[in-house]
């Protein structure tokens, strides 16, 4: 794999990208699902519907490469779990005019990359975590200046985040290493963790 992609920008999109050596199968290459972009609340459904489209494609394999920022912690578990329905294989790659290059996963990401059937980071791809956080706005009645302030996951959503991350059979301790990073960084998860935290693997 190439180097990791250039930044992500925008809504989470889907597109069928080829998977092979084109060269070799041109048209006739499999593909796979590329999946790139920021994961908000519509993210699930439209993911639903691009498969329905693309169910009887033959050249379709399940899999989903997959290039994020993060975005909906909700939206992103409810991503995770129709990926393990659906039963894709996901791996942390972008899909390019150039081929496959590594991608990253970050922040509420990772919960979508926990429904892989299978889960891959590739050497060079970067699967980053932190405690969740959300920002809360406020109108000074005063001034009418609008605050805001960061908020962050209730002990009911980090059981859920925790029940989650155990029924997708990776370990409890993903969130509870989640929880103990500020929002403003980002923990960059090991080859160690990765294996520790059946998390994933590092070849597909």
């Amino acid at each position: 794999m190439a180097v990791v992609a250039p930044g992500i920008a925008g809504e989470m999109e889907f597109r069928l990208a080829p998977f092979g050596d084109q060269m070799a199968c041109g048209r006739h290459c499999p593909e796979v699902i590329g999946a790139t972009g920021e994961i908000m609340a519509s993210t699930p459904q439209k993911f639903f519907e691009f498969v329905k489209r693309n169910i009887d494609d033959p050249r379709l394999r399940s899999i989903v490469l997959i290039h994020s920022p993060g975005g909906s912690v909700v939206a992103s578990m409810q991503l995770g779990e129709m990926f393990r329905k659906t039963g894709v294989a996901v791996v942390v790659a972008h899909a390019s005019m150039d081929g496959v290059l590594t991608g990253s996963c970050y922040s509420a990401c990772v919960y979508a990359f926990l429904g892989g059937v299978k889960r891959v980071a590739p050497p060079g791809s970067r699967i980053g975590i932190h405690r969740m956080s959300f920002e809360e706005y406020e109108r000074d009645l005063n001034t009418l200046e609008v605050k805001s302030q960061a908020r962050f996951s209730t002990p009911e959503m980090v059981a859920r985040l925790s029940g989650y991350a155990a029924s997708m059979g990776v370990s409890r301790d993903l969130i509870a290493q989640a929880e103990r990073i500020s929002p403003s960084e980002i923990h960059i998860i090991t080859p160690n963790e990765l294996r520790k935290w059946r998390l994933g693997v590092d070849k597909f």
